[in-house]
């Protein structure tokens, strides 16, 4: 666009979130969101895309090309990066670092053996290997130079061996090359040279143009081996993330968008697409779907919140606590490898509408982690796929209509559900095709409500204590099974595509961070003796860069915001907590005393007030710039209540089978679209909504706030924590009687 994007009004917006089995697409067009689900095309990624822009386009009746010149912006998050690493479908590349350095990718961290795997198979030592390096032995070359950790060049770089060097990895195959050399964060004037080099060998207008990844670009934080497969995973996606990106936007542009085209990052973040690094797109939709819970949770009052996404290949868990988010993973790991880039913590676990049931050897049954994905899908899906999957037993026990499934364009095939569950399932277990259908569910659900405690329990928090928000396709359907001991659920209207409507509502989020190790905090004497200098100029060099950014970005800097992050630790230990800095600059002892202040409270909460260690200094270690464009939301409706009576919005009955009556039953339909604020229905009950259904088992009551969003609560007595709780103070009772 000319023009600076619109961020003081709502702006016309599309936002795709592009998961394994659907993509979500949510349109907000003058004030008024629309949503849609469109099939996933692995094969083509920007097919599936525009078919979502179509559909979105034809429910407001426009055509494509109508809509998208009123389009402001378009947010996109993907799963690409990650898909194309999984099938290890990355282009052969070159490493070139410190001489003396070139086995440091191959050796990796002493956690290097077990990153990236489940517990399970942790556990199980003598099967651990080493994952297979995404880049040979024979493509890592050591080139002559040396910078130390100040940054002073202690061996001058040897441009004749690095040409040599650079002819060798090519001759071998390399089509891209990456360069990290030590301590490159704190002066980068070998890696650009490095790459000077290379672009003077091999030129942009050549044939044989070499793609060039520095380490320090990519993330300039200490951190050699994590830095060096930040930037390797980088290059490695580079292509495959490119060709699917601009396939996206060029199609975009040939139908007439001419806006600003974001890709949403795990930061919490967004940038420019052809500014994002392949490794920031990783887990970006459950990212989009955390901010969209803080933002939701801000607004309907709830101060701590649990994410649970359950789409067709996995179930996303995240927190919202204290009304905040600022809960980061340091150096995540990526498939199997450990990588230097800060990401809201999120945990998936391999549970999800596809998930494939089987039973083992030892007559166990097992519900994931492989995924039947969007082909062949579910056997009900009737495409070819044979293995019964959650989907499939939610078909068979009643819970959804085979003729509405998505919107009813997508009918089901139930009988070839019960066979594939017969087959597979019940005859191996010898129980009917219900009960091994109701079995299927109970796994999965147990597998979701075991991550969600796990998730809790470990932040040293109680689920009594949190609201759950279900979302994703699947999410109200399993609501009442992974809710656990959580006492109240909420099913959004929207929650299909509640990670794309998470991007919708996101501000424009940039971070930037630097690495730069100071002494807040003096050890012994505990005065704090910031160097205010560097500490000033390092923020001034990161508003500089993000000033710059906005405005190539048609963004105006003068709208943004902007709020400092410090990484910080005390001496002696290894636990570095981020803390909001109260002050950007340090232009005083009292600015000083404030920002730690902040840190103490911070990590006290984190980590418990006995580890605070004040005679061990403090000592900062990285700086995070959050740079936020406010992007006007549309506010959250509000209806007023009726009566409690749901009988307007019953479509009919339907045989269900219900494990807690161990037995089908005749079951209510309700329509959730026709369900009124007030209104209130006890289990069982189903309530079947445009792209999802909610089952509202026995033992649970649904009632419809002011919102028009759902609310699962249990019946007085059923809670499993109360029941726990009555439980043990019977025991308790019991023993004082018999002692007396």
């Amino acid at each position: 666009m000319n023009n600076k994007t619109k961020t003081t009004a709502v702006m016309n917006s599309i936002d795709i979130d592009v998961g394994g089995t659907f993509t979500d697409f949510v349109l907000t067009l003058d004030g008024e969101r629309t949503i849609v689900k469109a099939p996933t095309t692995p094969h083509d990624l920007s097919v599936g895309f525009v078919n979502a822009v179509e559909s979105g386009a034809e429910k407001v009746g426009l055509t494509i090309e109508e809509l998208l010149p009123r389009i402001d912006i378009v947010r996109y998050s993907t799963t690409v990066a990650l898909n194309r690493l999984l099938q290890r479908q990355g282009p052969r590349i070159g490493f070139i670092t410190t001489e003396g350095h070139e086995d440091m990718i191959h050796i990796g961290r002493g956690a290097q053996w077990v990153d990236g795997q489940i517990i399970s198979e942790r556990r199980n030592l003598c099967m651990q290997n080493k994952p297979h390096p995404l880049i040979s032995r024979d493509l890592v070359v050591g080139v002559k130079e040396r910078i130390d950790s100040k940054g002073a060049v202690v061996r001058p770089l040897d441009e004749e061996d690095v040409r040599r060097k650079l002819r060798t990895l090519m001759d071998r195959g390399a089509r891209a090359i990456v360069v990290c050399t030590l301590w490159s964060f704190v002066n980068p004037d070998h890696e650009k040279r490095i790459r000077e080099i290379i672009r003077d060998e091999y030129k942009e207008f050549h044939v044989g143009f070499v793609p060039v990844v520095m380490s320090h670009a990519v993330t300039a934080k200490l951190g050699e081996y994590e830095r060096a497969m930040t930037a390797v995973l980088d290059a490695y996606l580079q292509h495959a993330m490119q060709t699917e990106i601009c396939a996206t936007w060029d199609k975009l542009r040939d139908k007439g968008y001419r806006g600003t085209f974001l890709m949403i990052h795990n930061s919490g973040g967004s940038a420019d697409i052809f500014k994002t690094p392949a490794s920031r797109t990783f887990n970006g939709g459950p990212v989009s779907g955390l901010m969209g819970s803080a933002f939701f949770a801000e607004k309907l009052g709830y101060r701590n919140v649990i994410m649970g996404d359950v789409g067709g290949t996995s179930f996303d868990v995240a927190l919202v606590v204290e009304s905040g988010v600022r809960n980061y993973e340091f150096k995540p790991v990526i498939d199997r490898w450990m990588v230097n880039v800060t990401m809201m913590q999120t945990i998936s676990i391999g549970a999800g509408g596809g998930s494939i049931a089987g039973v083992d050897k030892n007559g166990r049954l097992s519900v994931g982690p492989k995924s039947a994905g969007s082909m062949p899908g579910p056997v009900c899906y009737d495409l070819g796929g044979t293995e019964p999957t959650t989907t499939d037993a939610d078909v068979v026990l009643g819970y959804i209509n085979p003729d509405g499934y998505f919107g009813g364009q997508m009918p089901l095939n139930k009988a070839k559900a019960e066979k594939a569950i017969k087959d597979k399932i019940a005859d191996k277990l010898g129980v009917s095709v219900h009960e091994a259908a109701a079995m299927i569910r109970n796994v999965i659900d147990e597998n979701m409500a075991s991550a969600i405690k796990r998730e809790v329990h470990m932040r040293g928090y109680h689920p009594e204590e949190f609201v759950l928000f279900a979302i994703g396709g699947a999410g109200p359907t399993h609501l009442c099974g992974f809710q656990a001991d959580v006492p109240v659920g909420v099913v959004f209207p929207a929650a299909p595509v509640f990670c794309a409507m998470g991007s919708s509502i996101m501000d424009i989020v940039h971070l930037y961070e630097q690495s730069k190790r100071l002494v807040f905090m003096e050890p012994l004497t505990e005065k704090l003796v910031i160097d205010r200098a560097q500490f000033n100029a390092a923020v001034e060099e990161m508003i500089a860069r993000a000033n710059q950014e906005l405005v190539s970005e048609n963004l105006d800097p003068k709208e943004a915001k902007y709020s400092l992050e410090l990484d910080m630790l005390y001496g002696g230990q290894v636990n570095v907590k981020r803390t909001a800095c109260p002050v950007l600059k340090i232009e005083s002892d009292a600015d000083a005393q404030a920002a730690y202040d902040e840190f103490e409270k911070e990590f006290s909460a984190a980590f418990s007030p006995l580890v605070v260690n004040r005679p061990g200094g403090v000592y900062l270690d990285n700086f995070v710039l959050r740079v936020t464009v406010p992007v006007k939301k549309p506010p959250i409706p509000e209806y007023p209540l009726q009566g409690k009576d749901p009988a307007g919005a019953k479509t009919g009955t339907r045989e269900c089978y219900w494990r807690e009556l161990g037995k089908t039953a005749v079951t209510a339909i309700y329509q959730f679209e026709k369900l009124q604020p007030g209104n209130e229905l006890v289990g069982p009950a189903v309530v079947e909504a445009e792209l999802t259904t909610v089952v509202v088992p026995p033992g649970r009551r649904l009632h419809i706030d002011k919102h028009r969003l759902g609310i699962m609560e249990y019946l007085p007595g059923e809670n499993p924590a109360q029941k726990a709780l009555n439980a043990k103070a019977q025991r308790t009772q019991r023993a004082a009687k018999a002692s007396a």
